[in-house]
């Protein structure tokens, strides 16, 4: 009889629900204080997730990794179950690429106009938005 091998349960969620639901081997994040890297019996953790990809090797594929583009959240590790809470998360392969390409540029634009204007609080949500349609366009790379 075959021996089922151990791994992390994952589940990405979002308000719109579950976007991600797999068994891994590693996984791998940025927290706000760096990056951390999660393997089978880690110690409990909660930690807040910083605006980043976030990597996933798999159990039953050992070349591949799945990316996550997650805009902040956190995660939580307990009992070999990786859980991210983020507000949006998106896999690689659903990152509609043009849509995340003017997200960018309006954010260029709002980052000139708020410079212009000396307008910190829209300087920093410009600066912000413009970050995670950065990390959306990066994720979107590796599919």
């Amino acid at each position: 009889m075959e021996e089922k091998k151990q791994a992390l349960t994952v589940n990405v969620v979002t308000p719109d629900g579950l976007i991600y639901d797999h068994n891994a081997q590693i996984v791998v994040a940025r927290t706000v204080s760096g990056e951390l890297g999660i393997l089978l019996n880690h110690a409990p953790i909660i930690v807040p997730l910083a605006i980043d990809e976030v990597r996933v090797r798999r159990v039953d594929d050992e070349t591949h990794v799945d990316w996550i583009a997650v805009n902040g959240g956190i995660l939580e590790v307990r009992n070999n179950v990786v859980t991210i809470i983020a507000d949006t998360a998106e896999r690689e392969r659903d990152i509609d690429v043009s849509r995340a390409e003017r997200a960018k540029q309006r954010a260029e634009r709002t980052i000139e106009e708020a410079k212009a204007t000396q307008d910190a609080d829209s300087l920093r949500r410009a600066e912000v938005a413009l970050h995670r349609a950065m990390n959306r366009l990066k994720v979107s790379k590796h599919n």
